[in-house]
């Protein structure tokens, strides 16, 4: 046995999650013995694998299914989860941390989507999570790496999964993942269109999600300022920082971008004395430190950017979870794969790229597609604030746009508490999650499944 956070974890309490849990039914994989699906042992309500996306890419996916649902209900819906970084965890952080059926101490979440639909992670781009590459040359680069990668993986997924073609199916994310997920929904769909890729895909929801990087870095001073957490002293420092970032910006140097919007925390940092970026009242998720140390990334600023925002998602507890007891139980992951392992390398190649926005797509998305759009913003957020999300859904070049802005948003209360806000316009909606940092599932798991059954009640 080993320690952990919340507490210490048996293998007897292992084998009895998977009695409990998954149950002991074993069922056959029904691919193709072509297929590059490499199945591990198959458990009543779940399955898992890898799927060759590339030479040398090798990406894990894990499904969960819901099985509660009467026999004459309607098709119980697919939701997709991507994690940000990128190089965080969908099958560890966003699994076991967010909205998974057990929670870090293997004890059942209460606020768990598999209440709502079955669940797919996916540890994306490759080298996140049990996902790895055996070439240097095999990480993603750009957000179109990632969802070419991404498409593949789920062409064949479908294929294998004849049983999940036709039932609703919804992208959701948070962070970064809101960039690699609005790209995905975009490619998807027209790869469903063009019959390359068999699935019902109805929706993509964008959470807390760096969809344009500057709309969030100009905001942080105006926002800390207006909640007491900056003096004007301060916010003059962080401006001027940020205004050379933008500058950075406007001229195509993206890397150097990216190198000043870590010059730009450092400020932030100083004069709000260390205010969490995750959330402003002090960081909810309780993020622990990482106990592996930061890996040398050819660069002091990206290394620092890779310490604050994707070393919180590899905590110990979580690392000896996943590279314990769940390594063991899933049986395919291969012996000298570690579970985050890769996931500095994988933030460092995407470096080019972090600074690029892609507002471009979600409007393509809301104005050229049958899909509803979602944008879900955590109210404590800094790292992507809510007033830097309402900034760039205003760069929209969306007709409905001026419609939406004369909607009045309606409350979502619960227990008769306010506990959010939403407005909607044809395709479109906006959530505002109160109480909530950036991890909303997280910080604000009831009111988060309250949207998840919202969004795919009205599609359904």
């Amino acid at each position: 046995m080993f320690n952990m956070a919340a507490g210490t974890l048996t293998w007897a309490k292992v084998w009895l999650w998977a009695v409990l849990v998954v149950g002991t039914c074993l069922v056959l994989c029904d691919c193709a013995a072509e297929r590059d699906c490499k199945p591990g042992p198959k458990v009543k309500n779940q399955d898992w694998g890898y799927v060759d996306v590339r030479p040398a890419a090798h990406m894990f996916w894990w499904l969960y299914y819901k099985t509660d649902k009467p026999a004459t209900s309607t098709p119980t819906p697919l939701i997709l989860w991507l994690q940000g970084g990128p190089g965080g965890s969908g099958t560890g952080f966003g699994n076991f941390q967010e909205i998974g059926p057990l929670d870090i101490s293997q004890q059942p979440r209460n606020t768990t989507w598999l209440s709502a639909a079955n669940l797919l992670f996916i540890d994306n781009p490759v080298g996140t999570g049990y996902s790895y590459v055996t070439d240097r040359n095999a990480y993603a680069t750009n957000v179109s790496m990632v969802a070419t990668d991404l498409v593949t993986l789920l062409k064949d997924f479908f294929s294998c999964k004849t049983d999940l073609q036709k039932v609703p199916f919804y992208i959701f994310c948070e962070s970064y993942g809101g960039k690699m997920s609005a790209a995905l929904a975009q490619m998807l769909n027209k790869a469903v269109k063009q019959g390359e890729v068999k699935c019902n895909l109805k929706g993509v929801a964008l959470g807390d999600s760096w969809i344009s990087a500057m709309d969030y870095v100009n905001t942080w001073g105006p926002y800390l300022k207006a909640t007491s957490l900056l003096d004007h002293v301060g916010l003059q420092a962080v401006q001027k920082s940020a205004g050379m970032t933008q500058a950075a910006v406007d001229q195509g140097r993206w890397k150097n971008a990216t190198e000043l919007w870590s010059r730009t925390e450092d400020v932030l940092e100083e004069f709000s004395n260390g205010v969490s970026f995750y959330n402003i009242l002090g960081d909810k998720v309780k993020f622990e430190v990482s106990g592996s140390k930061t890996p040398n990334l050819g660069n002091p600023a990206i290394e620092k950017l890779y310490r604050r925002h994707v070393s919180p998602l590899h905590a110990p507890s979580l690392a000896e979870l996943m590279n314990g007891p769940i390594k063991k139980y899933l049986g395919v992951i291969p012996e000298d794969v570690t579970w985050g392992a890769q996931s500095g390398e994988v933030f460092a190649m995407m470096a080019g790229d972090f600074m690029k926005p892609v507002i471009d797509i979600v409007d393509d998305l809301i104005q050229n597609t049958d899909l509803s759009v979602v944008v879900y913003n955590g109210q404590l957020d800094l790292i992507c604030n809510t007033i830097g999300t309402e900034a760039w859904v205003h760069r929209l070049k969306w007709p409905g746009l001026a419609q939406f802005d004369t909607k009045k948003w309606k409350p979502i209360t619960s227990k008769g508490k306010t506990v959010g806000f939403v407005k909607t316009e044809d395709n479109f909606s906006f959530y505002w999650i109160l109480d909530a940092g950036h991890m909303v599932p997280a910080d604000a798991g009831e009111t988060a499944l309250r949207m998840v059954t919202m969004v795919m009640g009205s599609q359904r």
